[in-house]
């Protein structure tokens, strides 16, 4: 019976090679060993060097766990940041959505005034709307069809007219900041 990843030729040379490295450490172990006798001062080198290398790592080690140690500890402050911002991205949304519906409940009373101010005669919806302020009567002119409103800003005083003009003109959207 004949194993392909067992050649006997592949095995013997294995170990020749393994025979051949091995007689090789031991001739230079010895020939250390003999250096170090002829010169102590090298085997005395030798072990300050080993110390010394030892002692690099232990202090290697210790570094690196005091390094694991703070990486811990900034992977917990990283998960309770990221919870935080989790918790107050939907607090946001949360009152974004409130906003939103506050608004378009006022803009629902607002298009209800509209529709009251356009039905009223041109004098009268322009002798109400100069009593009201300012900012809430440009937002009902604006709404106003624009034949309605030409009618009843004409129907005004001409410094409450041009005032409210101004504000119609100078009306900014607001914008989102998210």
């Amino acid at each position: 019976m004949e194993y392909s990843y067992l050649n006997l030729d592949n095995v013997l040379k294995g170990r020749a090679r393994r025979g051949i490295l091995l007689r090789a450490f031991v001739f230079f172990g010895v020939l250390l060993l003999a250096y170090g006798c002829v010169f102590p001062q090298f085997v005395s080198a030798q072990d300050d060097l080993v110390k010394f290398l030892e002692k690099k790592k232990i202090e290697l080690s210790e570094k690196e766990e005091a390094l694991k140690r703070e990486e811990a500890r900034l992977n917990a402050i990283k998960k309770d940041v990221d919870e935080r911002i989790a918790e107050y991205n939907k607090l946001l949304d949360k009152i974004e959505d409130a906003i939103k519906t506050l608004d378009a409940q006022k803009n629902e009373r607002i298009d209800h005034l509209v529709k009251t101010y356009e039905a009223m005669p041109n004098e009268e919806a322009a002798i109400r709307l100069s009593s009201i302020d300012e900012t809430t009567a440009v937002r009902i002119i604006s709404k106003m069809k624009t034949k309605k409103a030409g009618a009843v800003i004409a129907a005004m005083e001409p410094s409450k007219a041009a005032s409210i003009s101004m504000g119609m003109v100078n009306a900014t959207k607001k914008f989102p900041t998210k």
